[in-house]
């Protein structure tokens, strides 16, 4: 999959740039940005762009991966040169110029990424936060850059619902995750309710049917704690512009609408594809736009 010279991932189609953005166009981050200006969509799909591709090398890449990333990170330096290689780099290089954004939100991402390859166990929901600020709260720093409504009170609240959006998305996934040998779940609460690591980490199977009821009480306890996360998305939004406001208040709906799918199926996230449904995400999303709660500028 690799260049032998420069780890640049070159051969799958899930990594060129066509493939790349070709989800950016159809995946939940840039459906949201379709509401802002038509000038600013190009950099919030660039930035899409540079997630996914980093994301999918951490995923998906064969061969050596950290080796990969390097290169992620040597081209994210020559895209703030204005000098970059890859497609999806010479399309975000533009964006990083013409907002000034730091370097340190992309190179999250990045570690992030690195991380995957090493760490598949997260003892407390402490341990477990401090990796979404690695991947994914940089994400909502750098969409709060590109709207110049960036904040320290913005920025806290934009972390918390991009913490929830990642729990959000490991509840969904604990199956898939499990088959990968991986556990997004904190130990320590899986140890709270009784349910053994080995179930959940179970590969190639569905997890066991004895263990379901302890799992399903860790999953109602975790979507308790991403509910209160994404809370801070009606502040943010309204705190925002109209249309900025539409794009943001999306992000939160969308996630409360999958917790709102986990709820239906009783928390049995292994039994169900828990994925929300469109009314209830333009409910949520109604809901969220039309919030009399306004934050602090």
């Amino acid at each position: 999959m690799a260049s032998p010279a420069t780890g640049h991932p070159v051969s799958s189609p899930s990594f060129s740039a066509s493939g790349v953005m070709s989800q950016a166009r159809s995946e939940n981050f840039p459906v949201a940005s379709r509401v802002l200006p038509r000038a600013l969509r190009p950099h919030f799909l660039a930035v899409y762009g540079f997630a996914r591709l980093v994301d999918d090398i951490g995923d998906e890449a064969e061969g050596d991966r950290m080796a990969q990333l390097d290169w992620a990170e040597a081209e994210l330096e020559r895209a703030a040169l204005g000098s970059p290689e890859h497609p999806v780099f010479v399309a975000l290089a533009p964006t990083i110029a013409r907002f000034d954004l730091p370097l340190d939100p992309f190179l999250a991402l990045i570690a992030a990424n690195r991380q995957d390859q090493t760490v598949t166990r997260y003892a407390t929901f402490d341990d477990l936060a401090a990796y979404c600020m690695l991947s994914a709260a940089p994400v909502g720093q750098l969409v709060l850059s590109i709207l110049e409504a960036a904040t320290p009170e913005r920025m806290a609240r934009s972390d918390h619902v991009c913490i929830g959006l990642q729990l959000v998305e490991h509840l969904q996934d604990v199956a898939e995750d499990a088959r990968a040998g991986r556990i997004y779940l904190p130990l320590e609460d899986l140890a709270l309710f009784g349910c053994p690591t080995e179930a959940v980490s179970e590969a190639g199977t569905l997890l066991k049917e004895e263990h379901r009821p302890a799992l399903r009480d860790v999953v109602a306890y975790e979507v308790r704690r991403a509910r209160a996360l994404l809370a801070d998305g009606a502040a943010l939004s309204a705190s925002l512009r109209f249309r900025p406001r539409l794009a943001v208040a999306a992000f939160s709906a969308g996630g409360e609408a999958a917790l709102d799918a986990i709820e239906r199926a009783s928390y049995d996230v292994v039994a169900h594809r828990c994925r929300p449904r469109p009314h209830r995400f333009a409910a949520r999303w109604l809901a969220t736009c039309l919030s009399k709660s306004v934050a602090r500028s």
